[in-house]
């Protein structure tokens, strides 16, 4: 009985282990769970070499460790797609990105502010023209680096959310923000005007 035992743990382990995998790769845990898939592994190499002599207990371990196998070599697939940039969706396929919007021109040439020297954008509210020329600056390095696209209202919320937050919060003047890449990734550095 024992075995049975066992198993039935190995099972609830496996679950558990997919549980935390899922978690991780939705952005709920910041670490995938690589001690407990450890111990799970521990698990499965325990009976490997066991001689079954029950066919019952056999078949339930060979499933589990196939199923085991399984989840292991798509969990690997998704985290070195994760670590290498590129989109992934539901069961490690290749997520299917919606093509990038067309920029739209600016209303009249005074309506977008020019970039400073040093590359920044400075905004004292939300303004679309400023916003926008922000935009097309980050979705241009975006593109250089091989990243995926931004939606503008995406964008555009985020820059307001954060604006209004820091104009609030810190009670400066303005904010600057300047795109900046690190390590091949593309990203936004807010400097306070006061």
């Amino acid at each position: 009985m024992a075995i049975n035992e066992d198993f039935e743990l190995l099972e609830r382990s496996i679950r558990q282990l997919q549980i935390e995998w899922e978690k991780f790769f939705g952005g709920v845990e910041k670490r995938p769970p690589n001690e407990q898939q450890v111990k799970v592994e521990a698990m499965v190499r325990k009976y490997a070499n066991a001689e079954l002599r029950n066919a019952t207990e056999r078949f339930r371990y060979q499933a589990l460790a196939s199923r085991f196998s399984s989840f292991n070599e798509l969990w690997t697939k998704r985290l070195r797609a994760r670590e290498e940039g590129h989109a992934v969706g539901v069961h490690g396929m290749k997520a299917i990105l919606p093509p990038p919007l067309p920029d739209a021109p600016p209303a009249s040439p005074r309506a977008r502010p020019a970039p400073s020297p040093t590359g920044e954008v400075r905004l004292r509210s939300a303004e679309d023209a400023a916003v926008r020329s922000l935009y097309e600056q980050f979705a241009q390095a975006r593109q250089a680096t091989g990243e995926a696209p931004v939606k503008f209202d995406s964008f555009h919320k985020l820059i307001a959310q954060q604006t209004t937050r820091l104009l609030g919060e810190r009670g400066a003047a303005a904010v600057d923000f300047r795109i900046e890449t690190k390590d091949g990734k593309v990203g936004l550095k807010a400097k306070l005007v006061r």
